[in-house]
């Protein structure tokens, strides 16, 4: 967890390139008042970085693989109709480390490439923040479908679409990626809703058969999903799966 925290900072350096530069600036900047008194100031550089860190939540739910996941999970939940049981915590929780372990790769990559060469003095910062943006990037577009892709740079001016790759501004691409991550988790959460659906049926052909039209066929049904959940070894099938689909 530690190696891979200062690649999510190398994502906060993304949003706001004039955070480096080539000289630093003190902190804190004391000038007389002419009155014999003082004056303190704060540099623009520690105003910048105090606002990557607020942004920094926000950057792991677009930039990452965090949407699809708690989607998918909520979606689950409402599936198997069991209200708020995981509670919202829990499955947040969950989504936040099944994060980590599907962009571990790619966070790996950012730590060795750009942070570590960074923290040794053998790469300046600015050069560190763009070798640090490629392995995010590369990333963000293996999972952006190209329907998505071609709208926000139709809308940016570009009908025709960009020659390669590189060339996509990162902000049509992060946009076009949260529009694929939206798309993929509610394909997913439909897969899902299935076979739930189809025990609701039988469920409440059966009582409807038996002349028990009074009962919720909520009730009787909701044992027999969360047995078919537990039996298939449900959480581990899903997790398993939903972190493949960004290996695919």
């Amino acid at each position: 967890m530690r190696r891979m925290l200062p690649g999510l900072m190398v994502l906060a350096l993304l949003v706001l390139p004039t955070l480096v530069s080539a000289q630093a600036l003190p902190a804190v900047t004391v000038t007389g008042n002419g009155e014999g008194g003082q004056t303190y100031s704060l540099s623009l550089q520690v105003l910048l970085a105090m606002t990557a860190i607020t942004l920094l939540p926000a950057m792991l739910l677009t930039m990452t693989s965090f949407t699809r996941i708690v989607i998918v999970l909520g979606l689950l939940r409402h599936a198997l109709g069991t209200g708020q049981t995981p509670s919202n915590q829990i499955l947040v929780g969950l989504a936040l480390f099944l994060t980590l372990f599907v962009m571990a790769p790619v966070l790996q990559t950012i730590y060795d490439d750009a942070v570590t060469p960074y923290l040794d003095g053998s790469l300046p910062a600015e050069e560190a923040v763009s070798v640090g943006v490629t392995p995010l990037r590369a990333f963000m577009l293996d999972q952006t479908r190209t329907s998505s892709l071609n709208t926000f740079a139709d809308l940016a001016g570009q009908p025709e679409g960009y020659a390669s790759r590189e060339d996509v501004p990162f902000p049509v691409l992060l946009a076009a990626f949260v529009t694929s991550e939206l798309t993929t988790a509610f394909q997913i959460g439909f897969m899902l809703f299935i076979p739930f659906v189809v025990i609701d049926l039988v469920v409440a052909s059966v009582l409807m058969s038996m002349g028990m039209m009074m009962l919720s066929p909520m009730l009787i049904s909701l044992p027999f999903k969360i047995m078919l959940f537990v039996l298939v070894d449900g959480w581990a099938l899903v997790m398993g799966s939903l972190a493949g689909t960004f290996y695919q």
